[in-house]
């Protein structure tokens, strides 16, 4: 019998639960005797057994201590919340504080060097070369980019779409030939786009799908010709009110724009774009910036909106969806009653109106208002049931209802979906995944965008998943690599968030943002039998770069002239791109971490999913698909060490290899884990713990030279407790030693990013500092600087910030000459060899630069950014 297919669920911006192990569909053998720990997809059957494992442990209401030791039923904001503590840590980050860096960092002199974009071309996440065991290759997505958050459309072949971390695209032709538009704006993060009845185009930024504080926005902007143009500080809309906000909704009525964020609900006149923005609601302005409780841990959560739906008699009528999706006392549905907003708590229906089963909350109207309809993600769902926490999809004349459920997730399970199986159903991510919209020309005919697209002509009386999660699974489907998704037709990437309707060449089209970019198709398309539809477009052609890198690595291509160039992706896998390539491949799938790759043969690869899950090969993963029948030709192979197991590792785990020997590598979790066989690896039994950092700390960065290794750990790594340090020692498991850090004392009481070490000499190191300093977080310790400096070994440290601007500080390199580059969260900046001032390398918009390497000709080096895909620039030499 053939073994089963083998692949990696593309999550969202992290993973199922940090204390799970990965599991394959199902395991079957592997070659070498390896995958004891399976690396793959987890099987949904799985799904289902962790989900039930861990909801008990979820309570419907938000607690100031949620944090590494509980959180949402399945962990999916765990990435994210593991992303923002690294910014926020030892406390409370107070607004303003990306603007004012974006700003510092504008000021910098600029260095020398030449940029170019290395990954600006199509990106087939079907590439056939790729389909191994652990590659996601003949899903059928197709071409792919970074995260989209909103799109918008009109009737003129114009189409925008609004990506996660990288900014604002415009197409003049209905999708493809993108332009970047808002490159000169602090915040590259977008919340919504929607167009006015004048035509003009609005942008809110700050995303609010994950609450991370890195995605907070700078305000809302609007271009009134947006045909042509630019975004910029100029066309931003009233005062700094809307800063340092994420911004989920805007919506139009009585002559305002209203805004659904995460501090309230906010107005604004749509007339005179100048002057302050009204804060219409915040459900508890105590815990808004200036309030009594603003420096309480959970002020974040307290105030978050959802969406705005007017009565289209009379649009001074108002119905705001509040609530966080976790469930507080504060979550439901509020009108303006007397002069104040009262909570609506009877007439609604169906459409539950207490706290614990209104979440995330998304209203669609149709052109003619005689319909509107709603999604509602339930925090008690979330909380107790494993398969799915869509409450339902409701649908009524008025936006005061009464509404009626017009579907589920057990419907939209057997209407087509992928998702059919217990754990892992329509709606498990329904407080991330979410787009509703109607078609202009058709009160009846509705889009429902959860982890899949759905379709229904008549109401929500049927649906139809015409975009499902992926194709694996299908009778249609089939690993040939001479197809692109075996005899299914092409899909989208799973995750929905964004959706407009326009026109294109005369017809009406459908534009969908997910995790995997933009995809098309007609209104009138056609659907299958099964009623997945068989004409979606990727538009993603490479023009759109917006892929959200962790990681880079680089090595000479063995088979081609110049370099091989592979990197971790959020929800992308593990793009590579070979020296003769014109569209780069996924060899791996799911999320991609961090990444080793051999200077001298860049095919010898390992890379991490989530959780320390490291696989290893040496052939660039290159593989017919032939392993489903002799498991024995996988070219890949897990080598995850123990830690990813008991699940003591962070999501973006710390992985490196020793700088004089690619051979011997170093992990960190809550050991510092080592071995020396390095890409020949085949088993996790083959890691050695040289040091166990202790019970609740786990490693944020690690390096070595010459033996000698450098950990950096957090732990607690929230608010809550924050502790930070450093450990030194070697390889083979001598002279191990925890450095002095006092929590006042020259290094800051923040998390601790990355370590740079002279090629030269192992006991001088550079060590990178994230969050803000004292002057913006409120915690103890937070101090001040970003870089610092160590001549003996890590014993004693100078902070070398100087100019640097006050901003998060991600990975640090030691160029050729004995310079210093550093990758910041707004770019990247570098200190000469011999000098003390910083300058700004290289012209990046305002995107997070979240590693840092040297190529193999030790010039040329290589900036992985989570939003604006890899850059190389080629270092000017210092003598």
């Amino acid at each position: 019998m053939p073994a089963q297919t083998r692949r990696r669920r593309w999550l969202t911006i992290c993973a199922i639960t940090a204390t799970t192990g990965l599991v394959a569909i199902p395991a079957g053998a592997a070659p070498g005797g390896g995958h004891a720990s399976p690396f793959g997809a987890r099987a949904q059957a799985q799904l289902a057994a962790e989900r039930e494992h861990s909801v008990g442990d979820v309570s419907p209401q938000v607690k100031a201590d949620d944090g590494d030791e509980g959180g949402e039923a399945d962990e999916i904001a765990e990435g994210a919340a593991q992303y923002a503590e690294a910014r926020t840590a030892p406390g409370v980050v107070a607004p303003g504080a990306y603007g004012a860096a974006w700003q510092s960092l504008n000021e910098l002199p600029r260095a020398g060097g030449h940029g170019r974009e290395v990954t600006d071309l199509p990106y087939n996440s079907d590439d056939p070369r790729y389909r191994d065991i652990d590659s996601n290759s003949s899903g059928g997505a197709g071409n792919v980019t970074g995260r989209m958050a909103a799109m918008a459309a009109d009737d003129d072949g114009y189409v925008y779409a609004g990506s996660a971390g990288g900014g604002v695209w415009r197409s003049r032709s209905g999708g493809g030939h993108w332009q970047s538009i808002s490159d000169r704006l602090s915040s590259q993060a977008t919340g919504a786009l929607a167009i006015d009845g004048g035509g003009r185009l609005w942008l809110g930024t700050g995303e609010a799908n994950t609450n991370a504080d890195a995605y907070l926005g700078s305000g809302v902007y609007v271009l009134t010709h947006p045909h042509h143009g630019a975004f910029s500080s100029r066309s931003r809309v009233g005062g700094d009110q809307l800063e340092s906000t994420t911004i989920r909704q805007l919506r139009f009525g009585g002559g305002k724009v209203w805004a659904a964020t995460s501090e309230g609900v906010w107005s604004h006149s749509t007339k005179r774009l100048s002057g302050a923005w009204k804060l219409e609601f915040a459900p508890n302005p105590d815990y808004l910036p200036g309030g009594s409780k603003a420096k309480d841990p959970s002020a974040a959560y307290k105030n978050i909106t959802n969406d705005i739906a007017f009565d289209p008699k009379n649009p001074a009528k108002v119905v705001l969806a509040v609530g966080w999706r976790s469930g507080d006392d504060y979550n439901g549905f509020y009108t303006r009653t007397g002069g104040s907003w009262q909570r609506i708590g009877s007439g609604f229906g169906d459409m539950p109106t207490d706290p614990d089963n209104v979440g995330t909350v998304t209203f669609a109207h149709s052109a003619d208002n005689s319909r509107y309809y709603a999604i509602d993600q339930s925090p008690e769902q979330l909380a107790t049931n494993p398969d799915s926490n869509l409450e339902g999809v409701f649908s009524a004349t008025s936006p005061f209802g009464p509404w009626t459920k017009v579907a589920d997730y057990q419907q939209l399970a057997a209407d087509g979906s992928a998702l059919t199986d217990p754990g892992y159903m329509p709606g498990v991510q329904a407080w991330y995944n979410q787009f509703l919209t109607v078609d202009p020309a058709n009160p009846k005919h509705v889009y429902l965008g959860l982890e899949e697209v759905f379709e229904s002509k008549d109401a929500g009386a049927d649906w139809s998943a015409v975009g499902p999660y992926w194709n694996f699974g299908f009778p249609c489907w089939s690993i040939d690599p001479a197809k692109q998704t075996g005899d299914c037709h092409q899909t989208t990437h799973p995750d929905q968030h964004g959706v407009a309707v326009g026109r294109y060449h005369g017809r009406s089209v459908v534009y969908v943002g997910n995790d995997g970019g933009v995809y098309r198709r007609p209104v009138h398309g056609s659907q299958d039998a099964s009623g997945h539809a068989t004409d979606w477009t990727s538009l993603n052609d490479g023009s759109i770069d917006t892929l959200q890198y962790y990681s880079v690595g680089i090595g000479k291509d063995p088979d081609h002239h110049g370099v091989s160039v592979t990197g971790g992706l959020q929800d992308n896998g593990q793009s590579v791109l070979r020296g003769n390539d014109k569209v780069m491949g996924s060899n791996f799938g799911g999320d991609g971490g961090d990444t080793l790759t051999d200077p001298a043969n860049g095919c010898n690869i390992a890379e991490e999913y989530v959780y320390l899950s490291v696989q290893v090969t040496q052939n660039c993963a290159v593989n017919d698909g032939s392993w489903i029948n002799d498991p024995s030709k996988a070219t890949s192979y897990d080598v995850a060490p123990a830690d990813n197991a008991t699940g003591e590792a962070r999501f973006i785990a710390p992985l490196a290899a020793d700088m004089k020997n690619s051979s011997a590598w170093v992990a960190g979790g809550r050991h510092v884990w080592v071995q020396s066989h390095g890409y020949a690896i085949r088993s996790g039994s083959e890691w050695k713990s040289v040091y166990d950092l202790g019970a609740g700390r786990t490693a944020t960065a690690v390096a070595a030279s010459g033996g000698k290794v450098y950990a950096a750990w957090c732990g607690p790594c929230n608010d809550q407790g924050f502790a930070r340090g450093i450990s030194v020692g070697n390889a083979d498991g001598t002279g191990w030693h925890d450095i002095s850090l006092p929590v006042n004392g020259t290094v800051p009481n923040r998390y601790l990013s990355g370590f740079a070490i002279d090629p030269k000499n192992a006991d001088h190191v550079f060590l990178a500092v994230n969050g803000f300093s004292r002057h913006w977080t409120e915690g103890p310790g937070a101090g001040l600087g970003h870089v610092f400096e160590s001549t003996d070994g890590g014993t004693t440290w100078k902070d070398i910030s100087a100019n640097l601007p006050d901003v998060p500080t991600n990975t640090a390199v030691v160029t050729a000459d004995g310079g210093l580059a550093v990758g910041t969260d707004l770019g990247v900046v570098y200190r000469a060899p011999g000098h003390t001032k910083w300058e700004r390398l290289a012209s990046l918009p305002a995107v997070a630069v979240l590693q840092l390497k040297l190529g193999p000709d030790g010039r040329t080096l290589y900036a992985a950014t989570h939003g604006r895909g890899i850059h190389a620039i080629r270092m000017r030499h210092h003598r």
